[in-house]
C-alpha cells in the first residue's frame, strides 16, 4: 500500500479524533512505531470499554500526571466546543461547565479527576467516555476503515 492510500485510511478512521497521534505514541518519542500502530488500531476497532477508558483518560491527561485537572478540562472543552460569534463570556461558560463536570465526575471531591473517578463516572454513564472531546472514531468511520482495509488484502503486499 502506498503512502497516499494509507493516509486516506488514517483520515477515514481519525476524522473526528484530534488527539489520535498522542494517544497512539505511547512512549512519547514523536513517532508511532509498528507495535503502537497495531495496539492503537486494535483498541479503536475491537477495544473493550476498559481499554477505551484507559486510552481516553490518557488523552485527556494532557500533562501525564495521572489526573485531569480543571485547567486541562478547560483547555479541552474550549478547543472542542463550537464558538458562537455573539458569545463574549464563553470562557465563563466553559468554567461553569468544568465545575458541573467536576460535580458529576469527581467522586472523591479533591478538585481533579483520577482514573478511579473517571472510570466510576463512565461506568455510571457511558456518554462521559469522551466528556472532554472526541478521541475515538465513530462507528461509521470504523466501518469505512474496515471496508477499505479488507476490500483487497493483496493491496498490502507492496508495503
Amino acid at each position: 500500500m502506498n503512502r497516499k492510500k494509507l493516509q486516506k485510511l488514517t483520515d477515514t478512521l481519525a476524522k473526528n479524533c484530534k488527539h489520535l497521534f498522542r494517544g497512539f505514541d505511547k512512549d512519547n518519542d514523536g513517532c508511532v512505531n509498528v507495535l503502537e500502530w497495531i495496539h492503537g488500531l486494535s483498541l479503536f476497532l475491537r477495544g473493550s470499554l476498559e481499554e477505551k477508558m484507559k486510552y481516553c483518560f490518557e488523552v485527556f491527561d494532557l500533562n501525564g500526571d495521572g489526573f485531569i485537572s480543571k485547567e486541562e478540562m478547560f483547555h479541552m472543552l474550549k478547543n472542542s466546543l463550537l464558538k458562537q460569534p455573539s458569545e463574549e463570556d464563553s470562557d465563563e461558560r466553559i468554567k461553569d461547565l468544568v465545575e458541573m463536570t467536576l460535580k458529576k465526575m469527581d467522586h472523591d471531591h479533591d478538585g481533579k479527576l483520577s482514573f478511579a473517578d473517571y472510570e466510576l463516572a463512565v461506568r455510571e454513564e457511558t456518554l462521559l467516555l469522551e466528556a472532554f472531546g472526541p478521541c475515538l472514531p465513530d462507528l461509521k468511520s470504523q466501518m469505512e476503515f474496515e471496508a477499505q482495509v479488507f476490500k483487497d488484502p493483496n493491496e498490502f503486499n507492496d508495503m
